[in-house]
């Protein structure tokens, strides 16, 4: 077992991200959260409830007063206010007060449409993180940043509100269709770029094993970038300033993720966002060309994508840019590389710049 602590420097004493490799030792970690005689509401997704709602069920049942569920359709295109407005029904159906429990059982969607449910019902209640893919457990669950989106634009309604436990269990990433697995790879090597050289190269020089899940190396790698996001988050709780250099690729990123009307994984478009501001720390000699190449062609072993359709339309996607939450002002808050292993805030990326890097990712047919 390993455990993260992340401190809460806002709202309270902070909390525990644990991963294991069973739910064996998960209600004696739930008991100390002094949770007897409270209820609980399981929020889980129609693809997460048929493989590990009864067994978490079971698991937790015997540390609450009362355990219920609610399921709600997987998909990104179920993170919205109807859904939540359903949560909290069936939290008010099932008589819920400040003291009872969510638990988020599933992967980002859930954990942020659960976490925002939990923020919002009676001003806030307590909420249990259980992700379920590597992405969730590696970046989403991570930090207290709930949300759904507005009209297909990425989490434009949200609060952050802090989990009061995080728990990892290695084991769910076993049925995670290898796409999936793949696409939280993009956030993991967000990390190391962005914060830690050394941990990058140990992700380029283990991709075998972590593609082969190898346990002592999945679990070090997940330890390390829960390590990583948790020094950043304590650092910045609110982002307001320096949490945002984990947006990186993720301007781009969510625009091109609009812009394919979902059909690409969230991480598959991260990816593609990265390599194209990358591309951008490039060209303003930030980074160096084999420095480039190499993090573009590193996910190319973790069966990332590296290109757009051929008929895609940067301009289209930089409009949609446009849109993204971290605007300031009329200006993007662009993330850049200084170097690998360092992220800088930069306003002054320019359409062009965009428009060059969206050009690079499209491989046009002779």
């Amino acid at each position: 077992m390993s455990i993260v602590h992340i401190k809460d420097t806002v709202s309270g004493p902070g909390y525990d991200i644990v991963i294991e490799h069973s739910l064996e030792r998960l209600p004696e970690i739930i008991e100390k959260l002094d949770v007897k005689d409270r209820r609980a509401l399981i929020v889980t997704d129609s693809n997460v409830a048929p493989l590990y709602l009864a067994p978490l069920s079971e698991a937790v049942t015997p540390c609450f007063k009362e355990v219920f569920s609610f399921t709600v359709p997987a998909g990104e295109e179920n993170k919205n206010l109807d859904r939540v407005r359903e949560i909290l029904c069936e939290l008010i159906k099932c008589s819920f007060d400040r003291k009872d429990l969510i638990i988020a059982l599933g992967g980002g969607v859930i954990g942020d449409m659960a976490g925002f449910a939990s923020a919002v019902y009676l001003r806030g209640i307590r909420f249990i993180q259980v992700p379920t893919t590597l992405l969730s457990q590696t970046d989403s669950s991570i930090g207290g940043k709930t949300g759904v989106d507005v009209n297909n634009y990425k989490n434009m309604a949200g609060a952050f509100h802090q989990p009061a436990l995080v728990y990892m269990n290695t084991a769910f990433l076993k049925s995670l269709p290898k796409r999936q697995f793949a696409s939280g790879m993009a956030e993991i090597l967000k990390h190391g770029l962005i914060r830690e050289a050394s941990y990058y190269e140990f992700l380029v020089n283990n991709f075998n094993e972590i593609n082969d899940q190898e346990s002592e190396v999945l679990e070090k790698m997940i330890k390390r970038s829960c390590e990583i996001k948790a020094f950043v988050v304590e650092q910045d709780p609110t982002e307001m300033g320096m949490r945002a250099i984990l947006n990186f690729g993720h301007t781009i990123g969510h625009a091109i993720e609009k812009y394919m009307n979902f059909t690409m994984l969230h991480g598959e478009c991260v990816a593609l966002g990265i390599i194209a501001a990358s591309y951008i720390s490039y060209k303003r000699e930030y980074i160096s060309t084999e420095e480039f190449y190499e993090i573009r062609d590193m996910f190319l072993p973790f069966k990332l994508p590296l290109s757009l359709p051929d008929d895609a339309d940067p301009a289209e996607i930089l409009k949609l840019t446009k849109s993204d939450k971290k605007m300031d002002g009329d200006k993007i808050r662009f993330i850049l590389l200084k170097k690998v292993g360092k992220a800088a805030i930069d306003t002054t990326v320019t359409d062009e710049e965009i428009l060059d890097a969206l050009d690079q990712l499209i491989i046009k047919d002779e």
